[in-house]
């Protein structure tokens, strides 16, 4: 579907929070109109995200078109609750990249969200994507929000300046801070590819840093990891894995080395196909 499809609608002046008509008590969403719902499917890949995922969803499910789960076989409730809640679940091959390309090739507006089932969008994040969606020219462009955490430890705010001036100096966001893109634009660089680990980098590389802007909204992520894992040794192992990338390792060795560092916790590893059955007696 192309962006033509869907026009954006116009910018509104009013206060932040305008575009997400509901109330939300516990897991019960109360949808009061579809007048103000923002042109965009939100997307998010699920792997076992019970503990999240119900959180991620009631930050948009109110403001957008639509909520797409892309789930890659989660044995807990992450269907059922995402179900509950309102979202359409569909079942992909593991993996985040290819589970992401699933659920855009089943969204059916102008306008994609990417994001993370542990990542929840702050309040003003419905106005910043509206006044983007609103510039005609943006359907060229995309956006990513500001990265923050759910922890005031000075090690969690020195980790969001860092992201700061990685996005600054680099243009380097990563998944965890979304990515808003027209379908339009989603289609003409490919969208993205069948990668295990780094599908964040990779389209971000191919969008470039001419067509790529920076809304200052915060997606707030869990600190869980970092916590557990160790400030400095998680921040260490994702810039080993980046520089990596960089010098041409192939994903599939550098998700090897990001599994037995982490303990494979976060990292939805492809599961080997399954040979057909031998035609042998």
């Amino acid at each position: 579907m192309s962006g033509s499809a869907h026009p954006p609608k116009p910018a509104d002046a009013g206060t932040p929070g305008k575009y997400c008509p509901a109330a939300v008590s516990g897991r019960t969403i109360a949808r009061t109109s579809r007048e103000h719902a923002i042109p965009i499917s939100a997307i998010i890949p699920t792997l076992n995200a019970a503990g999240s995922i119900a959180a991620t969803i009631a930050a948009v499910t109110a403001c957008v078109d639509e909520v797409v789960i892309t789930d890659g076989g989660s044995t807990d409730a992450t269907i059922a609750l995402a179900t509950a809640l309102g979202a359409r679940t569909i079942a992909a091959p593991r993996g985040r990249g290819t589970q992401l390309a699933a659920g855009a090739a089943a969204a059916t507006s102008p306008w994609l969200l990417f994001l993370h089932a542990d990542t929840i969008p702050g309040p003003a994040w419905p106005q910043a994507a509206q006044d983007f969606i609103a510039n005609p020219a943006n359907t060229q462009r995309a956006a990513h929000f500001r990265f923050a955490l759910d922890d005031d430890s000075p090690h969690a705010k020195r980790l969001e300046r860092w992201v700061a001036r990685r996005c600054a100096w680099l243009a380097l966001p990563y998944g965890d801070q979304g990515l808003l893109i027209s379908r339009a634009l989603f289609d003409s660089i490919g969208g993205y590819k069948p990668l295990p680990l780094m599908e964040d980098v990779d389209i971000i590389r191919r969008i470039g840093r001419h067509r790529l802007a920076a809304l200052d909204a915060a997606f707030v992520t869990s600190a869980k990891r970092w916590q557990a894992e160790g400030w400095l040794r998680r921040s260490a192992r994702n810039m080993t894995c980046l520089a990596l990338w960089f010098l041409g390792v192939p994903p599939g060795r550098i998700i090897r080395i990001y599994g037995r560092k982490n303990g494979g916790a976060d990292v939805a590893v492809p599961r080997p196909p399954v040979p057909p059955p031998s035609s042998e007696t």
